[in-house]
């Protein structure tokens, strides 16, 4: 049996409102399903910025889980692949300006290695991203569903 190297990371800054979903999402994740989380990586940072592409390096595939700024009500999920992903326009995806897919172009045309990379983000829509905000009850009430919504795409490349 062949074993991939997957890693699940969760991004957002912990003291910025809705933005902590990404963080929270993957912690509640481990809680609720530890023997799946034990066969991969799983990592959380803050603001990682062109560090994602450390933290990917080595991976077969990567499940990232974030906030992101979207018409859809606080609290909806995206599951979002690399076709969707690279569809983004500069700033829209991530809630935190150098987002996922712009790092990821970046890292394709440095690194072709992370071409083969197998890529998810699984985004939680979010309204308040200001300094000392907590999260949404919109929010917090989708954090079961992202947990289930990881376990079910960890599963998937298992």
């Amino acid at each position: 049996m062949i074993r991939m190297n997957i890693l699940v990371l969760g991004i957002g800054q912990s003291l910025r409102g809705d933005d902590a979903a990404g963080l929270e999402a993957v912690r509640r994740w481990q809680t609720l399903h530890p023997a799946t989380a034990a066969r991969v990586r799983v990592e959380v940072t803050e603001l990682p910025g062109l560090g994602l592409l450390d933290l990917l390096k080595g991976m077969d595939a990567a499940v990232l889980v974030d906030a992101v700024r979207s018409e859809q009500p606080a609290g909806t999920l995206l599951v979002l692949g690399q076709d969707d992903l690279a569809a983004f326009t500069p700033g829209s995806g991530s809630a935190h300006g150098w987002g996922a897919a712009e790092t990821l172009a970046l890292g394709r045309r440095l690194n072709p290695s992370l071409a083969d990379l197998r890529l998810t983000l699984i985004g939680i829509a979010g309204t308040d991203f200001s300094m000392g905000a907590e999260l949404r009850p919109e929010v917090r009430a989708a954090l079961d569903k992202a947990a289930e919504a990881i376990e079910r795409k960890v599963n998937t490349l298992l």
